[in-house]
């Protein structure tokens, strides 16, 4: 999916503002009344047409309100997985995720709402989160939807037996295949493990 032409530039805006702030010695970090004015915040989709994967989480935590970056939160293994599964040639920081439509890879979420933990929203918003999804996915056309949480599919899609990997159904056109939840919390899975789920979602996508 990735190739030398579709990889962003290394003076990229981006690439730039990760430098620096690796220079500084660490990324901004919210404080706690940030953390707390953040909850029910919503943060942008990164999306673009045809993409090749749009990744959903279940919903933005309160690190990712708070930023504007998904997946934010210190110790999440989203973006490592990404880069272990071999989606992208280096480890990104959330930060830089506006380049993740060159290499062919989006972001969306099943609820927009921000909260302090998935556990904390109700099947009826899944449900509703899943309809909306759906009419992104008509508009967008990914080819490839990859749910990260297979509770929260099987809630919002009506699949109780749902389990990792491809799904038998499409979505709205879209092939479909469910990932484990990268949070730090689900301790079913290490580093390792995530990437190689990732990984094989990545062999997927290559062989079309």
């Amino acid at each position: 999916m990735v190739t030398p032409a579709d990889r962003p530039g290394r003076g990229s805006p981006a690439r730039r503002r990760a430098r620096a702030a690796d220079a500084a010695g660490r990324y901004p970090r919210p404080t706690r009344e940030e953390l707390a004015a953040a909850a029910e915040r919503t943060i942008p989709d990164v999306i673009a047409p045809g993409l090749g994967v749009l990744f959903v989480g279940i919903n933005p935590g309160l690190w990712s309100a708070a930023t504007g970056w998904h997946f934010a939160r210190p110790g999440n293994r989203f973006w490592p997985a990404l880069h272990r599964g071999g989606f992208t040639p280096r480890l990104l920081h959330p930060s830089e995720q506006n380049e993740l439509p060159a290499y062919g890879l989006g972001i969306s979420n099943m609820v927009a709402r921000a909260s302090a933990r998935a556990d904390e929203l109700t099947p009826a918003e899944l449900v509703e989160g899943a309809g909306i999804l759906t009419g992104k996915v008509e508009r967008h056309r990914p080819r490839w939807v990859a749910v990260v949480g297979v509770t929260a599919y099987r809630i919002g899609f009506a699949r109780p037996k749902a389990a990792f990997g491809p799904q038998p159904e499409r979505l709205a056109g879209a092939r479909l295949w469910v990932l484990p939840n990268p949070s730090g919390l689900n301790a079913h899975f290490t580093p390792e493990t995530l990437g190689a789920a990732f990984g094989e979602l990545r062999v997927a996508v290559t062989a079309g």
